[in-house]
């Protein structure tokens, strides 16, 4: 089994998760993919609201309780609260809509998806629908976020995709310390800064997109495929392993979470095996140069047009300048 983190309010997370966000083009693969993963060894499935394959997970994850392959206090299921809910009055609702979808009674880790909101309703936002960041707005819907601890819905509650800045602004507003945030984080992407504010914080940083995600749809002109990358292939060679394991073992090594995609049996496996590599200091050292602070997912989807930049809505300039102790 993977190794686990203790979250700030005490509940162990496994480090190794099954993303599960574009692991569903073509209804019926999410289903068999989490069904492998758990039998293989998993124990943390990432799943999300808008990644439209709840139900299938939730199917999966009911037979596999029923067949007696795991029980339910073994297993780390983490959804997330969709930008269009982020309305007070609609986060609980969105929480129970997930727990009927994953067929659960309560969910492990409960995450606020984007802090860049869309107008009520609206699943798939249009320009016109598109409400961005809101600082006030946010801390409303974190309280609600809070409320339900209480009410045993879920066990930890954290977010996705905040910089330094927006956690800086909602920090000093919360009963509950974030227990996670969830961010793209790849060897080109290790948002190191971000890291360690996270870690003064006591928030556990879980990195999503570790392979690069190869498999996106909508690539830009100077996407590079990490699996394609001679440091990584040669360091691959040198143990025996694939480039994505390398890339895993990787994030691992640095301390924090990380959660590789596949519907691939095979790539299932073998992802699940890297956490069993160890690398050596200078093989860390070779891949932490790969850093370039390159981001694939920049959600400019959800960002206003006219009114925010990518620069803007990820706080490049504000993060930058951002001086917190220890910083490398």
């Amino acid at each position: 089994m993977a190794k686990k983190i203790v979250l700030n309010n005490g509940v162990h997370m496994p480090v190794l998760g099954l993303g599960t966000w574009l692991a569903d083009p073509f209804p019926g693969l999410t289903g068999p993919a989490v069904e492998a993963a758990v039998r293989e060894g998993y124990r943390h499935i990432d799943c999300a609201f808008i990644y439209q394959n709840e139900e299938e997970i939730g199917e999966a994850l009911e037979k596999l309780f029923k067949e007696g392959v795991v029980k339910r206090e073994d297993m780390f299921i983490t959804s997330k609260l969709w930008s269009c809910y982020h309305d007070p009055n609609d986060v609980e609702q969105a929480c129970k809509e997930s727990l009927e979808r994953l067929k659960l009674d309560y969910i492990d880790l409960f995450l606020i998806h984007t802090p860049f909101g869309v107008k009520r309703g609206e699943i798939f936002p249009t320009p016109d629908t598109v409400l961005g960041y809101d600082e006030k707005k946010m801390t409303l819907t974190w309280k609600a976020m809070e409320a339900l601890l209480p009410l045993g819905l879920v066990k930890a509650i954290g977010v996705s995709n905040f910089t330094i800045t927006k956690l800086e602004a909602l920090l000093p507003t919360v009963s509950v310390i974030p227990a996670v945030n969830q961010v793209e984080s790849n060897p080109q992407l290790l948002q190191r800064k971000l890291r360690e504010y996270c870690r003064l914080k006591s928030i556990t940083f879980v990195g999503y997109s570790p392979l690069g995600s190869p498999g996106r749809l909508e690539k830009e002109k100077d996407d590079v495929n990490l699996l394609e990358v001679k440091v990584i292939k040669d360091i691959a060679e040198s143990h025996g392993a694939t480039p994505a394991q390398i890339c895993i073992a990787f994030m691992l090594s640095l301390g924090d979470a990380t959660i590789p995609k596949s519907t691939d049996e095979l790539r299932i496996k073998e992802n699940f095996a890297a956490s069993k590599i160890q690398l050596e200091d200078h093989e860390i050292q070779r891949m932490k140069q790969l850093d370039k602070g390159y981001r694939r997912n920049t959600y400019d989807w959800l960002l206003r047009p006219k009114v925010d930049s990518v620069e803007t809505a990820w706080d490049i300039e504000s993060d930058s300048a951002f001086v917190i102790e220890n910083d490398k």
